[in-house]
C-alpha cells in the first residue's frame, strides 16, 4: 500500500497525509536502532500499521475528543489517531527509547499528544482524568496483552461510557470467552479488520468485574 492508497481508503486530508509521511520516514530511520515494529512489517508500513490504526477512528463515538492509548510502543494507534485530529490523545509507554521516538515524531508532525512514561499499572486515574480534561471516551491497545489482562489494565482508567477498542487476531473469540470468566461485558462487537481478514476489532462497552 502506498501513501496515496492509504488516503484513498481513509479519506484523510492532504495535511494529515503529510504528517503521516513524516512519521513513516522517521520510523524507518529510527527502526535501525530501536525495534519499533516487527522488522518484516516495515515494507508494509502503510497497511500493517497506519491503516490498521486509522480504521479505529471510525469505530469511536462521534466527536471523540479524549483518547487513551495503552502500551503505545512505536505510536500505533495513538500517534496516528492524534495525527488524524483527535484533540486530546494520551499515550502510555514505559519504554523510554520508544517514547523518545514518539516525542520526536509528534514534534516533527506538529501535533501535541501527551505522553505518560510509566507502566500502565502505575497511572493515577484521578491525575490522568484531570490531565485529559475528563474521562477517556476511548481506550485502545494494540498487540499488548490477552483481552482479560487488557480489561484489568484499562478498567480502572475508564468511565461508565468509555468505549474500548482492541484489535485482535485469530484468537479474538477465544480471548473473549476467557475474559468473560472475570468480566461482565454489557455490549461487545467483533468487527472485521480492514487489514487482515482473519483479524477483528473488539468494541466493548459497559464493563464490570464479574
Amino acid at each position: 500500500m502506498t501513501p496515496d492508497d492509504f488516503q484513498a481508503r481513509t479519506g484523510v486530508s492532504r495535511e494529515t497525509l503529510e504528517r503521516l509521511r513524516i512519521y513513516a520516514a522517521l520510523l524507518e530511520k529510527w527502526q535501525k536502532a530501536i525495534n519499533l515494529v516487527a522488522p518484516n512489517t516495515v515494507p508494509e508500513l502503510w497497511s500493517r500499521h497506519f491503516l490498521d490504526s486509522a480504521q479505529l477512528l471510525a469505530l469511536a463515538p462521534p466527536d471523540t475528543a479524549r483518547w487513551l492509548d495503552l502500551g503505545s510502543g512505536g505510536g500505533f494507534p495513538g500517534l496516528v489517531i492524534a495525527a488524524m485530529g483527535v484533540p486530546a490523545v494520551h499515550l502510555v509507554e514505559s519504554d523510554q527509547r520508544k517514547t523518545a521516538f514518539m516525542r520526536e515524531a509528534a514534534r516533527a508532525m506538529g501535533i501535541s499528544p501527551v505522553f505518560h512514561v510509566k507502566r500502565i499499572e502505575a497511572l493515577d486515574p484521578v491525575a490522568l482524568h484531570a490531565a485529559m480534561g475528563g474521562l477517556p471516551q476511548v481506550i485502545s491497545a494494540r498487540a499488548l496483552a490477552p483481552l482479560a489482562e487488557l480489561l484489568a489494565l484499562a478498567h480502572p482508567l475508564a468511565g461508565p461510557e468509555t468505549v474500548y477498542l482492541f484489535p485482535k487476531g485469530r484468537q479474538a473469540r477465544d480471548e473473549l470467552t476467557e475474559a468473560r470468566r472475570y468480566w461482565t461485558i454489557e455490549n461487545v462487537e467483533a468487527l472485521p479488520s480492514q487489514t487482515d481478514p482473519a483479524a477483528s476489532i473488539l468494541r466493548i462497552k459497559g464493563l464490570q468485574p464479574a
